[in-house]
Order: C-alpha cells, then structure tokens, then sequence
C-alpha cells in the first residue's frame, strides 16, 4: 500500500465531563467559560489514522491532515491533533455554529482541494448527536462509506471495516476513496506528549474562510426553544401487584 493520505475531521465541543446547562435565553446550552476539548469520536478518528500510519509506515501513510469548521477558538483542537501526531491543520473559520450540511459541504470542496483517499471521521459529536455528517459528505463525493467503525483495516487499495449495527457486528468492504465514521470501540486515543506539545506549534496551519471555498452557510433548521429534562421523581412503594397495576394505570397513565 502506497500514497494513502487521511483527511481527519476534528470539532470543538464542550468537555464530556462537564455538566451542561441551558442559557437563560433557552436557546441552546451555556458554553461561556465552559471548558471545551475535541469531540471524543474525533480522537478516536485522529488515533485511527495515526495507527494506519503506523502499522503500514510513512512511505505508506505520507500525510495526514486534520480539518475543522468553526470559531477562531477551533483551532485549539487542531493543535490538539497535530500534537497527537497529524502533519498539518486545516481551519475553516465561521462565526457562527454549522448545520451538518453545511459541514459536509465544506469538508467535500476541502477533499476537492487536498485530494485524500480516506476521510476518518468520528460517527457524531458530543454536543448535537447529529450523526450526519460523514454519510451528506459521502453523499456529496460519491464514495462509498463505513460507518460505527470498531475495526478497520486498508490493504491493497481496499477498505475493510467491522461496523457496530443493531444486531452485533457487521463487516463490510469498499474500494478506495471512502469514508469511514468511527465508533467508541475502535481504540483509545493517545496523550499528547509535552515534546509533540510543542512541536505541534511549528507544524503547517492554514486558515480559509467558507468564502474561499465557495460555499455559501446558511441555516436550514430554527431552534425554538431548549428546556431541561423534568427532573425525576422519588419512588414509591406499593403493597401489591394489584396497587402497582391501578397506579400504573391511572395515575402514570402507562398501561
């Protein structure tokens, strides 16, 4: 195998160990002095390509990019990437938050420009639970993609891929170029390193605009209003089978 180069897609989210609120306005989560770091699907997909590079080498493996869409702060978690190993950064800058599509959209004119072979991407991220984006963008390329990735192997110009389903584990083959989503079981990502810290800050970063690429951001969906759950109610104990059936029944309306 020979000249595979990765495109990774990595996003900006808020920590998965905070405890997330909803702003005053309702319309969304309170991300002000919230700390944030890389969707934890998108270190799963920064570690898979690091570990293609490293099974097969880097005659094999000769680049890999790491790609993000959002506010000047994104390109923290690009340094992030390139600390765990990737070879340059990609920002797209926007101001304001992107719709799945509109995502895609970018990230497809980027593998027009950069020509990958394989797209990793991790299946969704942390703060919308989309799960889009990586099938609109093999959508809009034409390629074929893998999807809840919990194993994946490249040989010979061919994509093997063991797929998290409903039903147990599913394995499935494409042809290069692909697009491959990956799930929570397909490895452990890696610490950055104090020594890769630092050599990330001298490593290629390109900003461009979604101007630049010729794609026009708009919003397609409105967010009406974000409530937090109800809080859940104490438990009570009943007698019998037959108190527990009439409680179901009448008052929590279930049966």
């Amino acid at each position: 195998m020979t000249g595979l180069r990765i495109l990774v897609g990595v996003k900006r989210v808020i920590d998965s160990a905070v405890k997330v609120r909803v702003n005053s306005a309702q319309t969304g989560v309170e991300t002000a002095n919230v700390k944030h770091s890389m969707n934890p699907f998108d270190e799963i997909a920064v570690e898979e390509a690091l570990r293609l590079r490293e099974k097969h080498g880097q005659e094999a493996v000769p680049e890999i990019v790491a790609l993000s869409c959002g506010p000047a702060k994104a390109q923290e978690t690009l340094r992030t990437a390139l600390a765990m190993g990737a070879d340059r950064a990609i920002h797209v800058k926007t101001d304001d938050a992107l719709e799945p599509l509109s995502v895609a959209k970018l990230f497809s004119k980027v593998v027009a420009n950069e020509k990958p072979n394989l797209v990793i991407l991790g299946k969704q991220a942390i703060d919308d639970d989309a799960n889009q984006t990586g099938q609109m963008l093999a959508g809009l390329l034409g390629w074929p993609q893998a999807t809840f990735a919990s194993k994946v192997e490249v040989n010979d110009g061919k994509l093997q891929v063991v797929r998290e389903v409903d039903g147990g584990l599913e394995t499935v083959s494409a042809a290069l170029p692909a697009v491959v989503t990956t799930d929570l079981r397909l490895n452990e990502p890696r610490y950055a390193s104090l020594p890769n810290i630092m050599k990330a800050k001298k490593k290629p970063f390109q900003t461009v605009t979604p101007a630049d690429l010729g794609v026009e951001i708009r919003a397609r969906l409105q967010t009406i209003e974000v409530v937090e759950p109800p809080k859940r109610q104490g438990g009570r104990l009943v007698a019998s089978v037959d108190e527990l059936l009439d409680k179901l029944r009448n008052e929590a309306k279930v049966l």
